[in-house]
């Protein structure tokens, strides 16, 4: 159905962007049997819907977050809503990789969209009030979603390495591959392996580590883990880890 019969049926004119070829027609099958919305373009990359957005704009759009152009579908969202500010959107995903929340996190949306998983959400009953809520300015995101963009928060503005000063942050990478000190200083260009075992010691009290254990083999192992991990992570007395939550509490951790 073109976007004017739509119009004059009261149907909410959608935008489907996914790249799967299996998936996609489903899915406009089902939503358009809803009677309530008329998919009036589908595609599978993020240029094309911009492309597509600019000849005819859509009520809203449906987007999955992993597409098959250069554009990822949370920046696809970001050239959108450039053209049209706060376009509807609604995001669904199964990939869990950091990169993408992190992308959601600095893109700056804030209000007419929702951000669910695909294996949550992705049935037309479900995904219509979604629809209905982000044209009609409210805003949704699914706690698992919303806890895993927190998580990605917290790592880049705690970054262990963001406590290290530049030939720290070397050791570091090498201290986490498994190199021993005597290596490190000789790719370093150091001639006395002390001056490793000086900075070492600086990383260890940048992290934490000097607080909780005098053995330099424990610190280098719980260093390596902290550098693995990308976030600051503390051991009790009992050799208990705890990283801190959103709410800034250190809590249980387990890898």
């Amino acid at each position: 159905m073109d976007a004017k019969t739509a119009k004059l049926q009261g149907m909410l004119k959608l935008l489907v962007v996914e790249d799967n070829l299996k998936l996609r027609p489903a899915l406009v099958k089902g939503l358009e049997e809803t009677n309530e919305v008329s998919v009036i373009h589908e595609t599978g990359k993020g240029e094309e819907a911009l492309t597509h957005c600019l000849e005819s704009r859509p009520d809203a759009v449906l987007m999955d977050v992993q597409l098959e152009g250069e554009m990822n579908g949370v920046e696809a969202a970001v050239g959108l809503r450039r053209e049209f500010p706060r376009l509807p959107v609604v995001f669904y995903s199964i990939q869990d990789d950091d990169s993408y929340y992190r992308d959601f996190r600095r893109s700056g949306i804030l209000s007419h969209y929702a951000y669910v998983r695909k294996t949550n959400y992705l049935l037309p009953h479900l995904i219509l009030p979604l629809l209905h809520d982000a044209v009609n300015g409210r805003s949704f995101i699914d706690p698992d979603i919303e806890s895993r963009v927190q998580e990605v928060r917290l790592k880049d503005e705690s970054s262990p390495l963001d406590l290290l000063e530049p030939n720290e942050k070397e050791v570091a990478v090498m201290l986490a591959a498994g190199l021993t000190n005597e290596q490190i200083a000789a790719r370093m260009g150091f001639r006395d392996k002390r001056t490793i075992s000086r900075v070492n010691g600086q990383i260890y009290t940048s992290w934490g580590l000097n607080q909780t254990t005098t053995d330099e083999k424990v610190a280098r192992l719980r260093a390596a883990l902290i550098f693995g991990q990308g976030r600051i992570i503390r051991w009790d007395d009992s050799g208990n880890p705890s990283i801190r939550n959103s709410n800034g509490k250190w809590i249980a951790y387990s890898f």
